[in-house]
């Protein structure tokens, strides 16, 4: 291919063109499909799987309850601290979008006219996978996929290089285990004393579920222990 044949021998700018390529022979939906999924779509997801992870964690109640919500909590604050510590990379690196540098790529989006390296929906999309895994390792592993399909699209949108989207991998998932421990000593707490509010519990507990995670008797209910009444009669 041309486009190959002028990248030379960069392996980055090669697989380019090789996911990008696959843009040019899509239908026309297909694009607009991934054009959406990569751009909006991706990141509703993502946070649409937190709240399902919420809703699990509030149902089951249990001891760790509130523990498993300030993980959750500290999942979309550390993609938002992720993207901020992106804005001085970006300045620094001062990497054109690889639609300037290079002729050919199928562009599904435009208005990108900042710098490309790194990915903001890479690094955001990778910092929540990584923080459900630390609440919860069946969802964390859903947005750990989410993220990974997210990369792609991003390059097959021809928006960004593939290391522009391992560097948001690597930044997203750096910020969310480095400032963890802290993140947890501050975040359980406060969710902890959230749990023991009348109302404001249910955020962390259902109704009906006890801090073992067991359902709670019916409210003027009384257990009978039928051993000791006949023992004591």
């Amino acid at each position: 291919m041309a486009q190959l044949a002028e990248s030379g021998s960069n392996p980055d700018v090669d697989l380019l063109y090789d996911i990008n390529g696959l843009a040019e022979h899509a239908p026309h939906w297909a694009d607009r499909v991934v054009e959406f999924i990569g751009e909006w779509g991706l990141p509703l997801a993502m946070v649409l799987l937190v709240v399902w992870c919420w809703a699990t964690v509030r149902r089951r109640g249990g001891a760790d309850a509130a523990s498993s919500v300030a993980a959750l909590v500290w999942a979309p604050l550390a993609a938002g601290i992720a993207l901020l510590v992106n804005v001085p990379i970006r300045g620094f690196v001062q990497r054109p979008r690889p639609f300037v540098d290079h002729q050919g790529l199928d562009v599904l989006v435009g208005g990108k006219t900042d710098f490309s390296f790194v990915s903001d929906h890479a690094t955001i999309t990778m910092a929540m996978g990584v923080g459900l895994f630390v609440a919860n390792r069946k969802f964390g592993l859903a947005g750990i996929a989410l993220a990974l399909l997210e990369g792609f699209c991003r390059v097959f949108m021809g928006v960004h290089y593939p290391t522009d989207v391992v560097g948001g991998f690597a930044l997203g998932t750096a910020v969310v285990l480095l400032l963890s421990p802290l993140a947890m000593a501050l975040l359980t707490p406060v969710m902890k004393a959230v749990e023991t509010a009348p109302r404001a519990g249910r955020l962390i507990r259902a109704r009906g579920t006890s801090p073992a995670g067991r359902q709670s008797l019916i409210p003027g209910a009384r257990a009978e222990h039928t051993e000791e009444r006949d023992l004591a009669a």
